[in-house]
């Protein structure tokens, strides 16, 4: 492929793409604005007209109900086309009594029940009627319309003028949801099976209980979407159009000198340079040009082969420059030195962030120890005394007692657990031994601990006596929790110049090539590199081991 040509496919097709992904966008959100506007202005409606609705019936009600309350003769009113069965007494309410109607119209009653004897007025359908098929803000295809619980309309349709509404079912989505007690909007079928956006909501007044709805047709809604999509393929077509005709005249500039090179090089390489008197003017240059490339690439090649070493940390790979003025020979040799010092400083920093970062760790876990032993334990004693000497009742003396005293043992244990004070008073072994005879009082394991260490003159600093219990503690957890083993062992001894501390369990075992380590050798191991020590660690069914050696007076 020509450079032109590609540089005409790499400029259309951007363009392409940014007039497709503007044009999709926009739409998007055009259709997105729309659709929110439109529901907006329905529920708007739906609102405005379920409201009337309801102030309709409710001003209907006083009235009928100022009207005829203090009257003892009560006369029924507006009742020629509605016949109440003789057999049923209402409550005084207002009902949908549409199915007592001889002609099947809407019928909202009003009832007011004294002593037995009824009275009742019909809701002037009219009134209703005008609410309802005002249509402002509606479209062509918007209607907004009354349902009762029997899925039949109690208002006319607009779409069947003729029929009576009590004769027109619309079980549809809306309609369910506003008798389950829902107020919401959807795209949905209507009665007629026609796609609308329908926001629906329930009306409750006393006895009455009726399903409001606005709904207008997805068509028409979606009627400018579909002009939008013609004219925005229409732009991208006339985009197009003088994008190619643009790129046309702008690659004819770009590539021109491109191709003027392209042919020079050509007449070159065929050993032809008496092409124009430039031309032969630059012959020369351009040999010796070629001449340097060459013996740059292989400079190059021999820089790029040590770069590579480098990448990989192979800080060791020899290099020799290709003479007092090869910079670049030079710069990657300073950049070798200097590599290798960061990594040192690197290795110091590292080691120096862990260090602070457990002796951190530790000074917390001392002070809680130090909270808990000398803040918390000292007041429970004292709520012990307490107890003892001001709760007059034996049985209730008793069971304090007994609950304060688990307690003090529980916070002992913790303040242990956080940091043994035996560590400082009798040292790391002490410290170790004393856990393992808790674990053999909680734990059916068989585990043994072998103290070899200098009980009087130890040479073991108080760091590494930290991390040497951290590390026993973390090893018996593991193997606790994850070994299944039925056996430990654990020797602790102190050499002229090195700890050696040793621990052996009898459990599954992993495989140290597959396994993911998790926190607890991690840190195991970080503890030994602290402590500019060495471990091994050899792990196979029924038999695992941590063989660690850390130096004497290092720290």
């Amino acid at each position: 492929m020509s450079i032109r040509t590609l540089i005409l496919v790499i400029m259309n097709s951007l363009i392409f793409l940014v007039v497709l992904v503007l044009s999709v966008t926009f739409y998007y959100q055009f259709s997105k604005v729309l659709d929110d506007r439109i529901l907006l202005q329905l529920n708007s409606i739906k609102t405005l007209k379920k409201v009337q609705i309801e102030k309709l019936i409710d001003d209907e009600w006083l009235e009928f109900n100022t009207e005829f309350a203090n009257n003892d003769s009560l006369v029924s009113v507006d009742t020629s086309d509605v016949i109440l069965p003789k057999n049923r007494q209402f409550k005084s309410g207002i009902y949908d009594l549409t199915g007592y109607s001889k002609t099947g119209k809407t019928a909202i009653g009003l009832i007011l029940n004294k002593g037995g004897r009824m009275v009742f007025k019909v809701v002037d359908y009219n009134k209703i009627k005008s609410i309802l098929l005002e249509r402002t803000g509606m479209g062509n295809t918007g209607e907004s319309y009354l349902v009762g619980e029997d899925l039949k309309m109690r208002s006319p349709s607009r779409f069947y003028p003729d029929s009576l509404p009590s004769k027109i079912k619309v079980e549809t989505n809306g309609v369910i949801s506003a008798f389950a007690g829902n107020e919401g909007r959807a795209v949905i079928k209507d009665y007629r099976d026609v796609d609308v956006y329908s926001l629906f909501s329930a009306i409750k007044i006393s006895n009455l209980h009726l399903a409001i709805l606005s709904e207008i047709d997805t068509s028409e809604v979606n009627a400018p979407l579909i002009k939008l999509k013609v004219r925005l393929f229409e732009l991208i077509l006339i985009t197009m159009l003088i994008a190619v005709v643009l790129s046309l005249f702008l690659t004819k500039i770009i590539t021109r000198p491109i191709i003027n090179m392209q042919k020079s090089l050509k007449i070159m390489a065929s050993g032809d340079y008496n092409q124009t008197s430039t031309f032969r003017k630059n012959s020369t240059e351009i040999n010796e040009m070629f001449e340097a490339l060459d013996n740059l690439k292989k400079s190059l090649q021999g820089a790029v082969k040590f770069s590579n070493e480098m990448g990989e940390l192979n800080l060791n790979t020899e290099y020799v420059p290709k003479g007092n003025n090869d910079l670049l020979g030079k710069s990657l040799l300073k950049m070798r030195d200097k590599l290798i010092e960061f990594r040192n400083n690197e290795n110091r920093n590292r080691m120096n962030t862990k260090r602070l970062l457990v002796d951190g760790l530790e000074n917390e876990r001392q002070r809680l120890s130090r909270e808990l032993h000398d803040g918390i334990g000292p007041l429970l004693t004292s709520l012990k005394f307490y107890i003892e000497n001001r709760i007059e009742s034996r049985k209730k003396r008793t069971e304090m007692k007994q609950l304060l005293d688990a307690t003090i043992s529980e916070i002992r244990s913790m303040s242990n657990d956080l940091m043994p004070s035996t560590i400082d008073d009798f040292g790391v072994g002490a410290a170790l031994s004393n856990f393992v005879e808790s674990i053999k009082q909680s734990s059916d394991i068989d585990i043994e601990f072998e103290d070899l260490t200098n009980s009087e003159n130890s040479k073991i600093t108080k760091n590494q006596a930290i991390n040497l219990f951290r590390i026993g503690q973390e090893l018996i957890n593991n193997t606790l929790k994850h070994a299944n083993a039925s056996q430990i062992r654990l020797t602790l001894s102190e050499f002229e110049n090195f700890i050696s501390f040793f621990y052996f369990d009898n459990g599954k075992g992993f495989d140290l090539n597959t396994v993911k380590l998790g926190s607890g050798i991690i840190n195991i191991k970080e503890r030994v590199e602290i402590c500019q020590g060495d471990i091994d660690i050899n792990s196979k069914e029924g038999r695992t081991t941590f063989e660690i050696e850390l130096p004497i007076n290092n720290e």
